[in-house]
């Protein structure tokens, strides 16, 4: 198994199942990975960086495609990231998030990132946004791709979000996010002052 993973990164992917595969990525199809039980075969040096870079055993594959063919059968299960097939999976080491949100637009009153391996991601109710403060770098967003698998949005959308970010008083209590598809997802919020009223967007 652990020679099929490596053949898969190093030369052309395995016929049979990963053609499979392959197929499925360059049409734009997700394959059914939670339906997928395999035996767990360890760890090959598989690593995702913060930045979103993608290694094998300490070098970075540069192979766009194989990047993206890898992404869908990515898989986060409770103990951890794995790439999946019928009949293997191994480890995947993601030192932030899987993926990194790139850009950014807006579509009536829904905002659409895209990833860095070309997902599209209206966010909304089944695609939320979360904000975690990060250590010394301020709020930091995400974006739920898909299953569990989040994008880290990059510091530039950052701005982009802080620009169209509102200001709503909830229950005493002075809340900063944004809006997409009728859902709010709060930024920062913090105590209203007494007697404050509804900021205005």
């Amino acid at each position: 198994m652990v020679e099929n993973m490596a053949d898969k990164v190093n030369a052309t992917p395995e016929p049979g199942r990963l053609d499979a595969l392959a197929k499925a990525a360059a049409g734009g199809g997700l394959p059914p990975v939670h339906l997928w039980n395999p035996p767990h075969c360890g760890d090959i040096g598989m690593k995702i960086a913060r930045d979103g870079t993608w290694f094998y055993q300490g070098s970075p594959i540069t192979r766009a495609p194989l990047v993206r063919l890898f992404s869908t059968i990515l898989r986060h299960d409770p103990d951890g990231h794995v790439l999946v097939t019928p009949a293997e999976k191994v480890s995947v080491e993601v030192e932030d998030a899987p993926f990194l949100a790139v850009s950014m637009r807006i579509e009536g009153e829904t905002l659409v990132f895209t990833t860095n391996v070309g997902d599209e991601v209206a966010v909304g109710a089944e695609h939320p946004l979360r904000f975690e403060k990060g250590v010394a770098d301020g709020v930091k967003p995400y974006v739920l791709v898909r299953d569990d698998l989040w994008a880290l949005v990059t510091r530039a959308l950052v701005f982009d979000l802080a620009e169209i970010a509102q200001t709503r008083l909830v229950d005493g209590r002075l809340q900063t996010g944004v809006s997409s598809q009728g859902q709010f997802f709060v930024m920062e919020e913090e105590a209203a002052p007494k007697g404050a009223a509804e900021p205005h967007a």
